[in-house]
């Protein structure tokens, strides 16, 4: 993980080996930020004029690299985009100053040490910084390079070593507070990109659970894991008949964070298919590649409530991991198959390769008998949630109005996009099933509402839940951006996290 210092001033004496400014998009041609008032003077207030005559214009995120000149000791000043100049009273957003910290600890992979003198007005600027640089350094190297390329020096460029953040006053308890929360957050979203990049074949139910497990007792939470023995023992329908054809038997995982000023209990609930061929409803050519991801509603989960522990969080959280492996075989539940759920409702399975719903809907009556004050749940869930709010945005589901628009400000507070969407009660009927009490499929258009409808019939009576449905923006096959990588992104951590702090404070919404 890359290190993060705080530097009140004084970048141009700093010994690093890269120094970081904004630059913004003027009227007239590029504009330096404030912060980069040292290395401005060190082109004799020609900073702009440089950039601009190196194809530079200030947009989002665009990142420019040129030699240091004067007094300056680092050798190399990186001009990060911050895209227009903000209005007179105003100043440059979190998740402008987030996504710009992130383009520049990328465009810095394998420099041990650089500044980052970008503009700080507030605490909150301090934390958008740190949190987007240290975001932006992430890189999945694990299954590159190998120990003999490793030893020639061969092996993969590491990411930025240390981020020096200028502006910011290390014995400051507010500054102090906003990178310890940063490093924190950072982290624990980037624990939950590793577990979605980590390959199938090495991140099983079982192993995902020791994980788990691990993590639990360094962060003093408790954890309880149901193997397949205790979930037929349990009468966990939905988790064994997803699991069933796999060599890899799936796993139900308890983690309960608690602390004793603590008002209020949130109960989260992921997803957790650590591979996903269809099962005997084969995904076609080209849809099979990337399923290691559909268990990154597990992992956000479970990276929250390591993350709540850590920072101490006034408020009891329960994660629930739907562990399972979805595979084609002699033992795979079949289209047309009836499975009793642990609820006691039947559910006619009409498509195997809808089974994220079935492992949720277990998981989510289980989680209701503990009758929290807030359900939770998170899901690669539907491809009909990405047809309608593309790559880059999850869909928010609820029970109750109030909290699905109160989620909606906390993702945006978060920086991560999000799109309250409707449960119509009218879909509800196409999953009626002749044969058991409910069908897994319902109608084709509006998939993801379907989906949504399905999982509302196993929420507790009385109890307020909502649904995040993150197919879209929780693993990135594109070009990295801002403070996104390629592969996982560890989408709706930040959110979760916003969310149970915001329940600490009284505010559940």
């Amino acid at each position: 993980m890359t290190a993060l210092t705080l530097k009140p001033a004084g970048v141009a004496t700093l010994r690093v080996d890269a120094i970081v400014v904004g630059i913004a998009k003027g009227a007239k041609g590029p504009v330096a930020a404030p912060g980069s008032e040292a290395v401005d003077t060190a082109f004799d207030g020609k900073l702009a004029a440089v950039l601009e005559t190196l194809g530079a214009s200030g947009g989002e995120s665009e990142v420019t690299k040129l030699p240091a000149q004067g007094g300056l000791k680092a050798p190399v000043v990186i001009a990060v985009g911050l895209g227009p100049v903000p209005d007179k009273d105003e100043t440059y957003g979190a998740e402008t100053l987030r996504r710009a910290a992130g383009a520049a600890a990328r465009a810095l992979s394998g420099v041990k040490k650089a500044a980052f003198a970008l503009p700080v007005e507030s605490v909150e600027d301090i934390e958008a910084i740190a949190e987007g640089a240290l975001l932006g350094a992430y890189a999945f190297t694990a299954y590159q390079g190998g120990e003999r390329n490793a030893k020639k020096g061969e092996g993969p460029k590491q990411p930025l070593g240390e981020v020096v953040l200028v502006g910011a006053k290390p014995r400051d308890k507010a500054h102090k507070r906003a990178a310890e929360r940063a490093i924190a957050l950072a982290e624990e979203v980037n624990r939950a990109r590793d577990l979605v990049n980590t390959p199938p074949n090495d991140l099983t139910p079982e192993s995902f659970a020791a994980v788990a497990t691990a993590a639990g007792k360094e962060n003093g939470i408790k954890v309880q894991v149901l193997d397949e023995k205790a979930l037929a023992k349990g009468g966990y329908g939905g988790i064994l008949g997803v699991g069933q054809g796999s060599a890899n038997p799936p796993r139900l995982v308890k983690l309960a964070y608690t602390h004793p000023d603590a008002q209020k209990t949130l109960a989260l609930v992921g997803k957790g298919i650590t591979y996903d061929s269809g099962g005997i409803s084969l995904k076609p050519a080209g849809h099979n590649e990337t399923m290691k991801c559909d268990m990154s509603g597990a992992a956000a989960v479970f990276a929250t409530v390591v993350a709540a522990a850590r920072l101490g969080l006034p408020v009891n959280i329960t994660g629930w991991l739907a562990l399972a492996e979805n595979m084609p075989s002699g033992t795979a539940t079949r289209p047309g198959d009836v499975l009793r759920m642990y609820s006691g409702k039947t559910v006619e399975v009409l498509n195997t390769d809808a089974e994220g719903r079935l492992v949720l809907a277990d998981a989510l009556t289980r989680a209701s008998e503990e009758n929290p004050d807030a359900i939770v749940d998170v899901a690669t869930l539907t491809g009909a949630m990405v047809l309608a709010l593309g790559n880059r945005t999850f869909g928010i589901m609820s029970n109750d109005d109030a909290f699905r628009t109160s989620l909606h400000e906390i993702a945006e507070e978060a920086g991560e996009a999000s799109w309250p969407m409707p449960l119509p009660a009218d879909l509800r009927k196409g999953m009626d099933s002749p044969t058991a009490d409910i069908a897994n499929m319902g109608e084709r258009m509006g998939g993801g509402l379907v989906a949504g409808l399905f999982l509302k019939e196993f929420v507790g009576e009385g109890i307020t839940w909502a649904h995040l449905d993150i197919a879209g923006p929780a693993f990135h096959e594109g070009a990295p951006y801002g403070y996104t990588p390629k592969g996982g992104t560890g989408s709706s951590v930040r959110t979760l996290v916003r969310l149970a702090e915001r329940t600490a404070a009284g505010d559940l919404g």
